[in-house]
């Protein structure tokens, strides 16, 4: 190739990553400089006597206005314990009821449909169990099944560490299968009554390509979004897999809540691409993705790489709640 050419390239190469930087370095000064209009209630949801928080993932709120979420029974697994993880909350913070004991080994990702079926992965295996998603009535019956207990792969009736799950409104489930490090990274969907329809992703850094596909949500357009964590950013799919879009001022996302009238809730609890990027709950519109409002950590030490909530939903009201693993606790943060 001539050496005017490789130049050219080089500096096209160059000019990119300038940009690049600059754009990041833009939204996170813009992101960190939002309003902040929220007042945190930590340990807002109360366990009963004689049981303690262990790590809080998942959030999702029923049609009576009541939080669903997940315990992993006192530690950060369920492994050998007998703690009914799935915990339903109401208005006040009391615990309403809970179940699931004994059938989860690392519940991490959960969804309530417009039905008030509590639908929840299970994000490891061990002993026979997990490597599954569940569809449960709000009572804790089983009504669906996806996936082989204890077993790993990425065929259509296998997930190796699915992280996220969310419901179409025709029914069609769309689960987000992988927790980084060797689980897979792709999306599958099912029909409503579990059977394989497709998939796509695989492990990359292109668009359509996920590394650690954390969580997964969809808008009132029945766009598809996926927080791919791995490469600190969301990207946004149609229901057939077709890349549309991804963002990348919402900072590393764990996860992606989308409330009835649009607005959307990111947190990044994590270390970012970039140091000097604030820790904390994003929120915007899911229309275009225009932040609106920040809520940051309050503990921004970078010695702690991983606090703060992991898991977010909002209520009718506009109030957010974090579930976070490292505290072991639900906050409470109450808009004025």
């Amino acid at each position: 190739m001539p050496r005017k050419n490789i130049e050219n390239m080089m500096l096209v190469v160059v000019l990119s990553l300038t940009f690049a930087l600059v754009g990041e370095a833009h939204a996170q000064s813009a992101s960190d400089s939002l309003p902040d209009p929220y007042t945190p209630t930590e340990n807002w949801a109360k366990m009963p006597p004689g049981r303690t928080w262990g790590a809080a993932s998942g959030l999702g709120f029923d049609s009576k206005g009541n939080l669903w979420t997940l315990d992993r029974c006192g530690a950060n697994t369920c492994a050998g314990k007998t703690d009914a993880p799935i915990l339903e909350f109401d208005r006040s913070g009391q615990l309403v009821k809970s179940f699931g004991a004994g059938m989860l080994v690392f519940p991490h990702g959960l969804f309530v449909d417009e039905h008030d079926n509590v639908w929840v992965t299970d994000a490891d295996g061990k002993d026979g169990k997990g490597q599954q998603v569940f569809k449960f009535s709000s009572e804790g019956k089983v009504l669906l099944t996806l996936g082989k207990a204890g077993v790993t792969g990425d065929g259509p009736d296998t997930f190796n560490r699915p992280s996220g799950v969310v419901i179409a409104p025709n029914g069609d489930i769309f689960v987000a299968d992988g927790h980084g490090g060797d689980s897979n990274a792709r999306v599958v969907k099912f029909s409503k009554d579990g059977k394989f329809l497709k998939t796509w992703g695989k492990k990359g850094s292109a668009p359509g390509e996920f590394n650690e596909p954390h969580a997964i949500a969809i808008d009132a357009q029945g766009r598809i979004f996926v927080a791919d964590r791995g490469n600190n950013r969301i990207q946004i799919f149609d229901q057939n897999g077709e890349f549309l879009d991804q963002w990348t001022q919402f900072g590393r996302p764990s996860e992606i809540f989308i409330d009835h009238a649009g607005m959307m809730y990111v947190p990044d609890n994590t270390e970012t691409r970039l140091p000097e990027w604030k820790r904390g709950i994003r929120i915007g519109t899911a229309k275009d993705g225009k932040l609106t409002a920040f809520i940051p950590d309050t503990d921004q030490d970078p010695a702690h790489p991983s606090i703060g909530a992991e898991n977010v939903a909002a209520d009718a009201s506009g109030n957010v709640y974090g579930a976070e693993v490292v505290r072991k606790m639900i906050v409470k943060y109450v808009k004025h």
